[in-house]
C-alpha cells in the first residue's frame, strides 16, 4: 500500500482549518496536520516535513509571504511545494504571489468536495 501524502495546513481561523482538514482527509485521503499561525507552521514543518504546504495569505503576525519567505530559507521545507489559500484573486494579487514562486493558489471561499483534486492538479499528483 503506498504511503498517503501528508500536507500542513497553516490557517488562523479555527472554522477554515476544521473545514478544509475534514475534506483533505475524509474526501481526498491526505494526512493532514495544521497550524493556527505562521509561527506554528514553520516549527511543525522544519521538525515534520509535509509533502505539501496549504499556507493562508492573511494571518495576523507572520502572514502567508513572510512564511513562505522563511519556509524557503530552512533547508528542511525549501523544497516543499506551497499553496497559498487566499480572498485575494485580483489579477494583481494572484501575480504578486506568483512572483513568489509558491506551486499555486486556492481561492477562498473554497468547496470542501473539490479542493482534494485542486491540490492534486496544481501538485501533478495522481488522483
Amino acid at each position: 500500500m503506498a504511503k498517503r501524502r501528508s500536507i500542513l495546513l497553516i490557517d488562523d481561523d479555527r472554522g477554515i482549518r476544521e473545514v478544509a482538514c475534514t475534506a483533505l482527509e475524509m474526501v481526498g485521503g491526505y494526512d493532514v496536520s495544521t497550524a493556527a499561525s505562521g509561527t506554528e507552521g514553520l516549527d511543525k514543518a522544519r521538525t515534520s516535513p509535509p509533502d505539501a504546504i496549504v499556507l493562508d495569505v492573511m494571518m495576523p503576525g507572520l502572514d502567508g509571504p513572510e512564511t513562505f519567505a522563511r519556509l524557503q530559507q530552512q533547508p528542511e521545507t525549501a523544497d516543499v511545494p506551497v499553496i497559498l489559500l487566499t480572498a485575494k484573486t485580483q489579477a494583481a494579487d494572484r501575480t504578486r504571489f506568483t512572483a513568489l514562486g509558491v506551486a499555486g493558489m486556492l481561492a477562498k471561499p473554497f468547496d470542501p468536495m473539490t479542493i482534494s483534486n485542486e491540490i492534486a492538479a496544481i501538485l501533478g499528483w495522481d488522483r
